[in-house]
């Protein structure tokens, strides 16, 4: 326990938790520690013990169930097996922040280029349980409001605020920000009310009384005031706030006063009747009232205004007054992927409008989709954004519709426009959750609900645009800067309530498709009469918490799909069986995230590690010490002391790329070679371990020496084509190329002596040690032998041909510019240098691997060791738990020596 307590709490331990965890039937009390990482509990009772670890990375399902023995319990469900945990004294609370946790580790492990994180998440070290609870509730408090993602959440008191539409107080709750006065009612939806401070004047603190005690006054810029009472320690708030004030109002300009309206449609009178009880701009009362006029369609000449104003974008574009002009600057003439998708789908963005058939409309389309992606080019442009931007143009200015789309795209939809669109696929889980608590009998009919949110997927992407008919589309467009996504969520429920009967009816999902598809009902009669009475008991926290869920289990899919095409890709290039290979993945992949556990404190470096926008096989890699962990894992002969300098060897060999990083690909392929090649070919690696790039020093001096002495252009090109070949890694196809280009390189005695050093080495703790010694002795022996007769002929053969090298000599300087002068000077040095190197090379001893090779083959006992069948299962098996607790306990030593 003290171990494992140690442990966790190196990890980075957030909390702990006293439940049960059930084994069976059986209960087993103990204690649930929760780290940045990873979850464990423990349990002693009755000399029974049972501990385990689960890596946040590793959870696919988290739910509370109710099963037949207790009524709440936490199931936290693995790859691997299910565990249920219950008797928490606090349920909620503990099933919360194994949420939250986990939900954080996935975010910042598997996608942590994709999903937006907070930076104050980012670095574990911040990670307490107060933090989650505070980003918890910051994290509500901006889907509620829907504020930009910077803002933080600096007080949150309990008032009530006047509310003249009712002529009483309404309690409920202030959240104070870095940029805006929040209230919300104390039930969701009743009333709400977001003040700026960039509109606010002044902050006042008035007389208490019985009736109004604390009270403070707000005054704004359009004259009007709001009170708010009941406040606990009212006077550090209102201190807090002023000094907050005092600092942005050097920021921020007033609003261009609003032109009167005409009274020329039904609509736009009752809308004008609401600014004069309810106010007018981002700090209007929003309540029960409002919703029902955004419902039945906002007038086309408020519409832009109230977009505006809802989604708070005109307090951005007011304090960024020339900010896209200048990016509209700075993009004309760059090329990239995403400025050649937005001409491509240019004219296909409402086609039919007027507006986009003409050479202006196009333009303006254009510069607020480039404006854009040149501001964020992490999203850059996905395709949507233009059908989304088209319509903003017909209702806005050009400058405040690229304000609308930056808070469409970077507060409203949050991960919806990164590479993989994780945000929509995770909405579109939490739909069909909803599908299956709000229609039950709906779902019962379709059991298989991926049809269904395949065709939902466009619903929220493109707010409804790409599939109703304009008019209605743009009132979807309207609840949607109103509610947020909640309005897309209720819509779709509404129109598959709708819709039931029929597809319940339905024979197959292509009929319930065509059912979906060729519906033309009214938008607005399904918002006002279905979509608000019966679903509109869906709220902002209910949301959220829902997403966290399934962003865990979304993102644990796409890990999945990450394995299957990794083994698809290398499964031809290898002989391993798919277990084995599937199991290797694993270790692979573990390994990474092991360093990122314990490593040393780099967690940006490694976290490049992982790229999930490169292909498959390449999205994990690992450094030089984390293969050599998998190298000793895995390898089927350890070299005792001498392991250290093949494994880096090996690697060297491996980086083909000279990143220092080594893809799964090259790593199965050298596993291969290890586990299921010939003999031939793990003599032929071995060999290349000792030969560059295997080994750091140079080519011999031999081998420059007999190429130069070589005659013609030609021979000097085979040699650059030799280093270029030994620098390309050990994988099938380079192996079988280069076989030629390893017999026309010689080892050198030194190199050859620590072929034979890994030889020895490799025999070390073998039941057949002795005789394998003895073989390998005689081996070394022979080829000694035939390397000193090589190197007596070799020096015969320079010392009587040196008149014939004179010619040769001539004539490669003629055939090859390198070797050419001009002056008699420098002929007579090169002729220095060159019988220089003809001398050197005759000293040199040198062996081929050929020579090698037939050697080896002459000890039974050496073909034996190599031919015998490996099993890479039982080494896998030992691996997977050797891998996590030795390695991330010798991690965790050197963090502490450190």
């Amino acid at each position: 326990s003290r171990r494992l307590k140690r442990r966790t709490q190196r990890k980075k331990l957030v909390t702990t938790y006293s439940c049960c965890c059930w084994k069976g039937r059986v209960p087993r009390h103990g204690w649930l520690y929760l780290s940045i990482n990873h979850m464990a509990f423990y349990s002693f009772l009755l000399g029974k013990e049972v501990k385990f670890v689960i890596p946040w990375v590793e959870l696919t399902r988290l739910e509370q169930v109710s099963t037949g023995l207790m009524t709440d319990m936490v199931r936290v469900t693995t790859r691997r097996r299910q565990r249920d945990f219950s008797m928490f004294l606090s349920l909620d609370e503990a099933f919360g922040v194994m949420g939250q946790l986990a939900d954080i580790a996935l975010r910042r492990l598997l996608d942590s280029g994709g999903l937006e994180l907070d930076q104050v998440l980012q670095q574990s070290s911040n990670i307490t349980k107060r933090v989650l609870e505070e980003q918890a509730l910051r994290a509500y408090v901006l889907a509620l409001f829907r504020l930009p993602r910077a803002e933080c959440l600096q007080e949150v008191a309990l008032c009530s605020v006047w509310t003249p539409h009712a002529r009483c107080h309404t309690a409920g709750t202030l959240y104070t920000t870095d940029s805006y006065l929040c209230f919300a009612s104390r039930e969701e939806g009743h009333c709400s009310l977001l003040i700026p401070l960039s509109e606010v004047i002044s902050i006042e603190k008035a007389e208490s009384t019985s009736l109004l005690p604390n009270p403070v006054i707000v005054s704004v810029r359009s004259k009007k005031a709001f009170q708010l009472i009941e406040l606990q320690d009212r006077d550090s708030l209102v201190d807090s706030l002023m000094s907050r004030l005092r600092a942005l109002q050097w920021k921020h300009s007033m609003f261009h006063s609003k032109k009167s309206l005409t009274m020329e449609q039904v609509k736009e009178r009752l809308w004008d009747d609401h600014f004069s009880a309810y106010g007018r701009g981002v700090h209007m009362f929003r309540t029960e009232k409002i919703q029902k006029l955004v419902a039945m369609g906002i007038p086309e000449s408020l519409r832009g205004e109230l977009w505006m104003t809802f989604s708070d974008s005109s307090s951005e574009l007011a304090s960024h007054p020339d900010y896209y002009s200048g990016l509209v600057t700075e993009s004309i003439g760059h090329s990239s992927l995403a400025t050649e998708e937005i001409e491509r789908d240019l004219h296909r963005s409402l086609p039919d409008h007027p507006a986009f058939q003409n050479v202006t409309g196009i333009a303006a389309l254009r510069r607020v989709l480039t404006a854009y992606a040149h501001r964020n080019p992490k999203i850059g442009y996905c395709q949507s954004m233009n059908i989304l931007a088209s319509v903003l143009l017909l209702y806005t200015k050009e400058e405040e519709a690229f304000w609308l789309l930056v808070a469409v795209c970077e507060r409203m939809l949050p991960d919806y426009f990164n590479r993989r669109v994780i945000g929509a696929q995770v909405d579109q889980s939490v739909f069909e959750e909803l599908i299956q608590e709000r229609l039950p009998e709906l779902a019962e009919h379709i059991p298989d609900l991926s049809p269904l949110s395949s065709l939902s997927l466009s619903w929220f992407l493109t707010l409804f645009l790409s599939v109703l008919p304009f008019r209605s589309a743009v009132c979807v467009v309207d609840c949607f800067f109103f509610h947020g996504i909640k309005a897309i969520f209720q819509l779709g429920l509404a129109v598959l309530d709708a819709n039931a009967a029929a597809l319940c009816a339905s024979a197959d999902d292509g009929q319930a498709l065509m059912i979906l598809t060729g519906s033309h009902l009214s938008i607005v009669y399904i918002l006002t009469q279905t979509s608000l009475p019966k679903f509109g008991d869906l709220t902002v926290r209910q949301l959220e918490r829902l997403r966290c869920r399934h962003r865990i289990q979304v993102l644990q899919a796409h890990e999945d799909i990450t394995k299957e095409n990794a083994l698809r890709v290398v499964t031809p290039d290898v002989s391993l069986s798919p277990e084995n290979l599937a199991d290797v993945y694993d270790l692979f992949k573990t390994e990474h995230f092991i360093n990122l556990y314990w490593g040393d404190g780099s967690t940006t470096v490694a976290l490049q590690h992982h790229d999930p926008g490169q292909p498959y096989v390449e999205q994990y890699r690992v450094d030089r010490a984390q293969f050599k962990s998998l190298y000793v894992l895995l390898v089927p002969w350890l070299c005792g002391l001498h392991t250290d300098t093949v494994a880096h060897r090996t690697f060297t060999l491996l980086d083909q790329d000279k990143d220092l990083l080594i893809t799964f690909r090259k790593f199965a392929g050298w596993l291969d070679t290890l586990y299921c090649e010939e003999l031939n070919e793990k003599i032929r690696l071995l060999y290349r371990l000792h030969i560059p790039p295997g080994e750091s020093h140079s080519l011999p001096t031999v081998f420059y020496s007999s190429l130069r002495h070589s005659k013609g252009l030609n021979t000097f090109r085979m040699h650059c084509t030799i280093r270029k070949e030994l620098n390309q890694g050990p994988n099938k196809r380079s192996l079988s190329h280069n076989k030629g280009i390893i017999n026309l390189y010689c080892f050198l005695q030194r190199e050859f002596i620590q072929f034979c050093k890994t030889l020895y080495s490799m025999f070390h703790g073998n039941p057949d040690e002795n005789e394998l010694f003895q073989a390998i002795a005689t081996v070394t022996s022979l080829v000694l032998q035939i390397g000193e007769v090589g190197h007596r002929s070799r020096s015969e053969v320079s010392s009587e041909g040196g008149a014939g090298d004179e010619d040769h000599r001539e004539g490669g300087q003629e055939d090859h510019p390198v070797f050419s002068t001009k002056e008699g000077d420098g002929e007579r040095q090169e002729g220095t240098r060159k019988s220089s190197e003809r001398s050197e090379s005759s000293s040199e001893w040198t062996v081929s691997y050929a020579q090698i090779l037939a050697s080896l083959l002459t000890e039974q006992q050496l073909v034996n060791f190599f031919e015998k069948p490996l099993d890479l299962s039982a080494k896998v098996a030992v691996a997977k738990v050797k891998q996590y607790h030795e390695r991330a306990g010798l991690l965790m030593l050197q963090q502490g020596t450190s």
